[in-house]
C-alpha cells in the first residue's frame, strides 16, 4: 500500500451534506418503504437504493469521489476494482463526465452487471476474486492507467453513501435500527456517520452472509480478521475475504453490531420483498432483511438498505423458487 495514503478520518457531517449538494443532480432521492408483514413481525422500512439509474446504491459515492478529482486526476481518466456495482457507478460518473473509465472485474460477476458496465463505456478486466482482492489491498494492477477510486476506502466516496442516512432521517425520523450489508465496508462508514452524527442513540446493524463474515469475525476477535473459510455464493456484493485494517477503524465506532446470516435467509428475504413489494433486489440487498427478520436488531422501526438489484433475471427466478 502506498506510503502516501491519506491517514484515516472520521467522515464529518459536514463532508456528507457538501456531497449531497454535489450529487444531487446525478442520483436519485430513493424512497423508503414500510414492508407490510403484520403484527408477528417487526417494523420494517426498505431504502431501496436497487432504484438508482445503475440499480445500486454505488452511484453515490461514485459520483462524489469523481467530482472531487482534480484536473490532472481527470485528465488521465479512472479506474477501480469491482464485482460489478462500484465498477457501473465510476462508468457511470465517468461518463457524464466525460472522462475514460478501466474496471478490473471479479470474473464471477452476474452477466447483468458485466453488460451494464461495457454499455456505460468501461474498459473490462475480468479476474478471479483473489486476484481483484488482492489488488484492492495493493491499490494497483499491472498496465492500467488512470486515476484508481477505490470501491469502499475513500473519504469521498464514503461521504457520498453518507447523503443516504440523511435521507432516511428525514422520511422516518422513528428509525430505532438501520441494517445495511457489509462488503468493504463503506456503505455502512458512511450512512452510519451520518446518523451517529445527528442521532447517535440510532442503532447501526451490519449484515453478512454466513460463507463470508469477516466483519462479524473481527467484532467477536476485537481486531481486523480475515475469514479462513470464505466461499463465493450468489451473494456477490457483500461479504469480503477480509476486513482491510483501515476500514476497520472506520467501522468500529460507528457499527454497534453484525448479524450473519444463512443463504437459505438471504433468499427467503429475495422471496419476501418481490411478493409483498415486488421489489428485486440481489442477494447483498436482501442481506439486511434477512438479518432483521431474526430478531437480533430488535422489533424496529428498522431500516433496511436494500443495496442494489443487479442481478440475472433467470437467476433471481431461481433463487427465490428454492
Amino acid at each position: 500500500m502506498p506510503t502516501t495514503l491519506e491517514a484515516v478520518r472520521p467522515i464529518e457531517l459536514a463532508d456528507i451534506q457538501q456531497a449531497r449538494k454535489r450529487i444531487a443532480q446525478t442520483i436519485l432521492r430513493t424512497p423508503l418503504v414500510r414492508l407490510e408483514l403484520g403484527p408477528d413481525f417487526p417494523d420494517i422500512r426498505l431504502k431501496l437504493e436497487n432504484l438508482q439509474p445503475i440499480n445500486a446504491y454505488k452511484l453515490r459515492g461514485a459520483a462524489n469521489a469523481v467530482a472531487m478529482l482534480s484536473e490532472s486526476e481527470r485528465k488521465r481518466g479512472v479506474w477501480t476494482i469491482s464485482a460489478g456495482n462500484a465498477g457501473q457507478g465510476v462508468a457511470y460518473a465517468a461518463r457524464q463526465a466525460g472522462i475514460p473509465c478501466s474496471v478490473v472485474v471479479i470474473e464471477t460477476a452476474p452477466a447483468s452487471k458485466i453488460e451494464r458496465m461495457r454499455a456505460l463505456g468501461a474498459k473490462l478486466i475480468l479476474v478471479p476474486h483473489e486476484v481483484a482482492w488482492k489488488a484492492l489491498e495493493d491499490r494497483s494492477f499491472p498496465d492500467v492507467d488512470g486515476t484508481f477510486v477505490h470501491p469502499f476506502d475513500d473519504h469521498n466516496f464514503i461521504a457520498g453513501h453518507g447523503t443516504m442516512g440523511l435521507e432516511i432521517l428525514e422520511d422516518a425520523p422513528d428509525t430505532v435500527a438501520v441494517i445495511a450489508s457489509i462488503g468493504g465496508g463503506g456503505l455502512i462508514a458512511g450512512v452510519g456517520s451520518a446518523i451517529k452524527a445527528l442521532r447517535p442513540e440510532i442503532k447501526i446493524w451490519g449484515a453478512e452472509p454466513e460463507t463470508a463474515a469477516p466483519a462479524a469475525l473481527s467484532f467477536a476477535k476485537g481486531s481486523p480478521q480475515e475469514f479462513k473459510d470464505w466461499k463465493a455464493s450468489f451473494v456477490d456484493g457483500a461479504g469480503g475475504r477480509s476486513v482491510f485494517p483501515r476500514m476497520w477503524e472506520r467501522m468500529k465506532p460507528i457499527v454497534d453490531g453484525y448479524i450473519v446470516v444463512s443463504l437459505d435467509e438471504t433468499k427467503k428475504a429475495m422471496r419476501l420483498m418481490a411478493e409483498k413489494a415486488r421489489i428485486i433486489s440481489e442477494g447483498a440487498g436482501a442481506l439486511p432483511l434477512a438479518a432483521a427478520l431474526t430478531g437480533k436488531a430488535g422489533q424496529g422501526p428498522i431500516v433496511c438498505v436494500v443495496s442494489g438489484g443487479n442481478l440475472d433475471l433467470k437467476i433471481f427466478c431461481e433463487l427465490i423458487a428454492t
